[in-house]
């Protein structure tokens, strides 16, 4: 605010001082100049008189002359006075018309709105740097959840798009430089409502100065951020980066989970929302040919090495992006040559990727692709998000989007982090528990995506369960997931993981004790993890979910109303 009255007193100080000298000017003239009353005696105006008349002449309200009528000396100075004061007044409005479009002004009243904005969100709520195709994607994942954010944004363009946005919830947004600590401190990055800062920008260096700042002006911050370079994220675990995401890892790593543990990837897509259920991918083994060996092509390469898959590489530019490690064949070229893939053996091979920078390019390798060897497992790399179309046409078997698998993976760590250590657990016992976990889980759940939710037995979250666990009562997990409308019933929720201090307890049984400050991880049918606040929060529900018995809280009052009327 300081510097907002600061640049407006700068701007206007020669209008108002135009101003101030022509009031004066014309309220001194008035005093001197002598005027007649009623009786045609002498009188002379005092300031007061004098200033209430000016102010009304000089708007043109025009009241009149008062108190008594004006002399002909009076009226010439009069006259005088309306020019100069509508001269003066036309320059001060010309000078408050180009103030409002001055940009410095612009821009620091968006500012001070934004950090008002900010200041009355009393949710919790993270700051998200970036809106671009992750960022948009991040925010309506975190829309979906109840959960605020706010939004910073080199790009103006991006932040109109995020006031245009049909969000349930409003979501402050600012186009400024994430990395500058003014900024992130803007958006509430010391604010006692605020959760974390995930960085999403397209910009390593900037994802890198978003991390640094936030760790150093607010240590105990959860910092996400995306670095699709290792030296950048080797600088952001540094400085105690919570989770550093690269895509182009993430989705190198399902593909190969899709090669070795086929239903275990069946279960990551369905449960964390990428994929439905009945969509089974069985990336075939054999010759694999990578069209592109950029960052993408690179941790694809890796991947399919670790597995034992015979590769080819096509690189336009193999002296900028590096020659492929071992003895990987190399062709130079685009992939979109029909001769460039028979050179790399497309007849003989079972898969190809079109990991390239450009989706042009990309469907155009599908395409050729696809005609040499219609049998061909096909990946694509989406660049895109406004390309979607496009790619669901080409009907590629993988489709690789930047944008989606950070929105997935990041959802994932802000509301269920424990899924990490599930899938590690359930991935460790192989593809067999794999399928008997999505058996188990579809005749608890049906087919449509679970509902994910994880929580902390503590006096906050759960309080009557930390109650009964107080007083040495008996808690389990079949009373955390039992049907609170009628015991009965099927659970409507099934436990996945209890973490007990460094110990994890994988798929409890439901006779398993529940202890103070357990994290528990379950997955419900749409609406279960609503439906388990009344067995957290009420009393009376939780003790129907233990005994079955339902004890009226008001019972005791309409015994002793009786008691005392009888």
């Amino acid at each position: 605010m300081k510097n907002i009255f600061f640049l407006v007193f700068r701007r206007m100080r020669a209008p108002l001082l135009a101003l101030i000298g022509v009031y004066a000017l014309a309220i001194l003239g008035m005093v001197l100049i002598p005027g007649q009353d009623a009786d045609g005696n002498a009188w002379q105006m005092d300031f007061l008189h004098a200033f209430y008349f000016v102010s009304y002449m000089a708007t043109t309200i025009g009241f009149g002359e008062i108190p008594y009528a004006l002399t002909p000396a009076q009226r010439m100075w009069v006259t005088v006075c309306i020019y100069l004061t509508v001269i003066a007044w036309l320059y001060a409005i010309g000078k408050i018309l180009t103030l409002l479009q001055d940009p410095v002004l612009r821009h620091a009243l968006t500012e001070r709105a934004f950090a008002a904005a900010v200041k009355r969100v009393r949710k919790p709520f993270y700051v998200v740097c970036g809106y671009g195709d992750t960022g948009s994607r991040l925010v309506e994942a975190l829309m979906a959840q109840d959960q605020n954010a706010a939004v910073i944004d080199l790009d103006p363009e991006r932040i109109n798009a995020l006031r245009l946005a049909a969000l349930p919830l409003y979501v402050p947004g600012f186009a400024g430089d994430a990395a500058m600590p003014e900024n992130l401190l803007l958006a509430g990055l010391r604010a006692k409502h605020c959760l974390g800062v995930v960085a999403l920008t397209n910009d390593d260096e900037v994802n890198l100065h978003i991390a640094i700042t936030s760790k150093l002006l607010a240590p105990g911050i959860k910092v996400i951020a995306r670095a699709e370079h290792r030296d950048v994220a080797d600088n952001m675990a540094s400085f105690n980066t919570d989770h550093i995401i690269d895509p182009f890892e993430v989705f190198a790593g399902r593909m190969a989970l899709a090669l070795s543990n086929p239903c275990m990837y069946v279960l990551n897509g369905w449960i964390t929302g990428a994929r439905p259920l009945a969509e089974r991918v069985d990336p075939p083994r054999g010759l694999w040919v990578l069209c592109g060996y950029g960052r993408f092509g690179r941790a694809l390469h890796a991947r399919l090495q670790e597995e034992g898959i015979d590769t080819v590489v096509i690189e336009s530019t193999p002296e900028r992006t590096g020659y492929p490690p071992g003895n990987t064949p190399l062709v130079h070229g685009w992939g979109t040559e029909a001769d460039t893939l028979r050179e790399a053996q497309i007849e003989n091979a079972v898969g190809i990727v079109a990991g390239t920078d450009h989706d042009t390019n990309n469907l155009s390798i599908l395409m050729t692709a696809g005609y040499l060897n219609p049998d061909l497992f096909m990946v694509v790399r989406q660049n895109r998000r406004h390309n979607a179309a496009l790619f669901d046409a080409i009907d590629a078997d993988l489709v690789a989007e930047a944008s989606t698998t950070i929105a997935n993976r990041i959802r994932t760590l802000l509301y269920a982090p424990m899924m990490i250590d599930f899938f590690r657990e359930t991935n460790l016992r192989g593809d067999h528990k794999a399928r008997e976990l999505v058996v188990r889980l579809v005749g608890v759940l049906g087919e449509e995506k679970p509902q994910i939710w994880q929580l902390t037995i503590d006096p906050e979250i759960a309080p009557t369960v930390w109650e009964v666990l107080a007083e040495n009562g008996l808690v389990t997990v079949d009373d955390l997931v039992a049907d609170n409308r009628d015991r009965t019933e099927p659970h409507m929720a099934v436990t996945l993981l209890i973490r007990r201090h460094d110990d994890l307890i994988y798929m409890p049984a439901d006779d398993v004790e529940i202890h103070k400050g357990d994290q528990v991880l379950f997955a419900g049918q749409h609406g279960a993890k609503q439906r388990q606040f009344a067995t957290l929060l009420d009393p009376t529900t939780l003790s129907y979910v233990r005994t079955g018995e339902t004890h009226d809280p008001h019972a005791f009052w309409s015994r002793l109303f009786a008691r005392s009327s009888g």
